[in-house]
């Protein structure tokens, strides 16, 4: 279908969802980078069950992703800020032994279903550590941000929709008292940094309002969600790519750099992103009216054979992999990135550590959850046999 529309329809209205879906790696880079025509989010209209919020929780406001400059850059300085490399390198050791103590947990099993046993809780403990919020509370908050991801997906009924507000609104009566605590005593966490910090430009931090978008949208969601998905994604076509998987083992230290970029092409945690415009736009023949919706086929433009060589093909000695637009491009680069690169270097890294040899088990079920914006594989159920750590020099003395 991507590559039909690339060839064939490199901008074309979808009439379901009412807005122009883009597809070229060239044309995606432009759409990105040219935030004068192409403003971030959706044109402004009330939040879907909007009464909802008013009569029982906070109306979040827009998110850093969905505001344009200087608003955008304003805000986006408090996240670098509090996403500043130092504080990353910080936390490496904790990521690798976390990596290594999950797979402490099936190692003798021979088998896990690896979605909820590795790729979930590996970045989740990570952010939830990062947040400062209690690590007995972290399944809680997993569901709350699965119910976010739900209704960001465009595929629930009316029915489903406000059972998703409804639990956003129980996560931001959750979130809310410790947001008032941290105001009164500050701590060393990333949230603590969100909370108090002020930004020069505004005069003042972030609002409650403005903090409980940043729960959802940029933190627990942006910080974990997509890396899960990836995760999951590269063990799944590790297992479908023997010849990759023996490459892979055969130098790791040359491979996973690769593997990390090449997962983010071929998977696309993240399929597409919307962006209005603010003057009519010609592309490719089309006009694409002031104050339509534009949306951004991240997934389509990192297989374009325009750019990368045999796009479809899963390859570990490619040398174009970094070309993706998986963390987006230009003014709106997901800040998480580094972030997220460490987390799946780690996480693979202990993987090719422990394990020798993997399979899928008979009953796992590789369906992808449906989510128009996100790719997320339900479960990865495979069994497998650990490398024995005596020959990787892991025994303590």
């Amino acid at each position: 279908a991507h590559r039909t529309l690339r060839d064939e329809a490199p901008v074309w209205y979808d009439e379901r969802l009412r807005g122009y879906v883009v597809t070229r790696h060239a044309d995606v880079r432009l759409v990105l980078r040219d935030t004068e025509r192409f403003l971030s989010g959706p044109p402004q209209r009330q939040r879907p069950l909007q009464h909802l919020y008013e009569e029982k929780g906070w109306v979040p406001a827009p998110t850093l992703a969905g505001r344009d400059d200087p608003n955008h850059r304003e805000m986006r300085a408090l996240f670098d800020h509090a996403f500043r490399p130092k504080k990353l390198r910080a936390i490496e050791p904790r990521i690798e032994s976390l990596a290594h103590d999950l797979i402490d947990e099936f190692a003798d099993a021979g088998e896990c279903e690896f979605v909820s046993q590795f790729a979930v809780p590996l970045p989740l403990i990570v952010i939830v550590e990062q947040m400062g919020a209690p690590s007995e509370d972290m399944w809680q908050i997993k569901a709350w941000t699965d119910a976010w991801v739900q209704r960001l997906g465009l595929m629930q009924s009316a029915e489903e929709l406000r059972w998703s507000v409804e639990m956003e609104i129980e996560a931001q009566h959750y979130f809310q008292p410790i947001f008032e605590r941290l105001r009164q005593e500050p701590d060393d966490t990333l949230l603590s940094d969100l909370v108090n910090t002020e930004i020069p430009e505004w005069g003042r931090c972030l609002t409650d309002e403005e903090l409980h978008a940043e729960m959802m949208a940029d933190t627990f969601v942006g910080g974990s969600e997509t890396t899960t998905n990836a995760l999951s994604g590269g063990v799944r076509l590790l297992i479908e790519n023997p010849d990759q998987w023996e490459l892979l083992r055969s130098d790791h230290d040359r491979f996973i750099p690769v593997l990390v970029e090449e997962v983010l092409r071929l998977e696309s945690p993240v399929q597409r992103l919307m962006r209005h415009t603010a003057v009519d736009v010609e592309l490719h023949g089309v006009t694409i009216p002031a104050n339509s919706m534009v949306l951004i086929g991240y997934s389509a433009a990192n297989r374009d054979d325009r750019v990368f060589e045999a796009p479809a093909r899963f390859q570990l000695d490619r040398d174009d992999a970094k070309k993706h637009l998986s963390f987006g491009f230009g003014t709106h680069f997901c800040l998480g990135a580094p972030l997220a690169r460490r987390e799946l270097t780690f996480g693979f890294q202990a993987i090719v550590d422990r394990i020798d040899e993997m399979w899928f088990l008979d009953d796992t079920d590789l369906t992808i959850a449906p989510n128009y914006f996100l790719r997320a594989l339900k479960e990865l159920k495979i069994g497998f046999r650990a490398a024995d750590r005596r020959d990787r020099g892991m025994v303590s003395s």
